[in-house]
Parts: C-alpha cells; sequence; structure tokens
C-alpha cells in the first residue's frame, strides 16, 4: 500500500521505518548495500519507503527482513505505549530521581542485588560520590536497573520499594 497525497503515514508506520531504518544504521548498510546484498529482494526504492513510513510492510516480508538483519523481528516493531497513564507513569518514573538504600542492598542475596550493587559502585566511582549510605539514580539508570530487576522501567521504583531499598531518612 502507497500512501496517497491526501494520506499521511500514520504514526504507527513512522516508528516501524524508524525501527527499520535504526536497524539497518546498526548493520552499517546503505539502502544499495541491502539491496545488493539481499540479492535484490528488498529494492532500495522500496525499503525507504518503508522507513519513512509511506509503504506497509506485510508479516512475511517483515519476517524477510528480520532474517536478513539477522535480528528478532520484535526488534523491528516500535514498542507500543497503549494509554496515557502508562505514558505517565513512565515519564515521572524516568524524572524522577530514585534514592537507593546502599545498606540495605549490600544485605540481599542473589545474582540481580549483586548486579545492581555493581552498578551503584560505578556511579558511585563516576560521581566521586561514596557516602555508602544511599545513591539517588537518575532517570537514565532506570533503564538499567528495569533490565537487572527485570521488571519494566515504569515499576523501577515499585519493585525497589517492594523490596525496602528505597531510602527513608530517620
Amino acid at each position: 500500500m502507497t500512501v496517497t497525497e491526501d494520506e499521511a503515514p500514520s504514526a504507527y508506520s513512522q516508528q516501524v521505518g524508524e525501527r527499520l531504518r535504526a536497524i539497518r544504521k546498526q548493520k552499517r548498510l546503505s539502502l544499495q548495500e541491502v539491496e545488493a546484498q539481499s540479492d535484490q529482494e528488498f529494492k532500495a526504492s522500496v525499503l525507504g519507503a518503508y522507513e519513512r513510513g509511506e509503504r506497509a510492510l506485510s508479516v512475511p516480508r517483515l519476517d524477510r527482513l528480520a532474517q536478513f538483519y539477522a535480528v528478532p523481528v520484535e526488534q523491528l516493531l516500535p514498542r507500543e505505549v497503549t494509554s496515557r497513564e502508562t505514558i505517565a507513569a513512565l515519564e515521572s518514573t524516568t524524572n524522577r530521581k530514585l534514592a537507593i538504600d546502599v545498606v540495605k542492598l549490600v544485605q540481599l542475596r542473589g545474582a540481580p542485588f549483586e548486579m545492581l550493587s555493581r552498578y551503584l559502585k560505578l556511579i558511585q566511582v563516576q560521581r566521586q560520590d561514596f557516602n555508602g549510605r544511599v545513591i539517588t539514580i537518575r532517570g537514565d539508570d532506570v533503564r538499567s536497573i528495569a533490565a537487572m530487576l527485570d521488571v519494566p522501567v515504569d515499576q523501577v521504583g515499585a519493585r525497589l520499594d517492594a523490596l525496602d531499598l528505597l531510602f527513608r531518612s530517620s
């Protein structure tokens, strides 16, 4: 499906296109190189239209492109945020600073806690902040902590709270 003059590409099509372009660039390939390396299966002009969100991509075609790039299909799709509440929660979590009680953290056992402890020590060294009791996590660090704790980004604060790791001044 090609977008006509009356239609604008949908936001989702544009997001898919942005993901396609990002993956291609990570692979350090030009549109022409993809065309050549795919034995003309993916024409540069068509792939460019996919990347601009101007042309719809079928599921089988998406699968073939994922195989060509050697990535899981879901990596070619944007992560969908489904509601205003989720967007607000995500922004709140990533913009709000979280204070982690380092003393309580070092008492916990298990791979995620040991990894988190090492990560926080790295942050302490970078900031040259060695109070040893508490460290404030900035929004950029929340994504990494979410991966360590195996929770969505918008649930990091709640998970740290449930583990009693949020610092509360006495």
